[in-house]
């Protein structure tokens, strides 16, 4: 008597349409990077942050709100 084989797919082949990627999984990392690179060609597009005085009088008033 031979022994009993029990052979399983290999998941990578089981996986079928589910183990595709979205779309965006592969456009999302895309653009991050031409972005990046077009910031680094091109560094006088890239300006620096600057504090926005309206978020500042929200923040205020938020608290000022909370204190009373």
């Amino acid at each position: 008597m031979s022994a009993p084989t029990h052979t399983r797919p290999h998941p990578a082949s089981r996986a079928g349409a589910a183990g595709r990627l979205p779309w965006w999984a592969l456009a999302l990392p895309v653009l991050a990077f031409t972005a990046l690179l077009a910031l680094i060609l091109n560094p006088s597009d890239a300006h620096a942050a600057t504090g926005d005085p309206a978020i500042t009088r929200l923040f205020e008033h938020v608290q000022q709100l909370m204190t009373r």
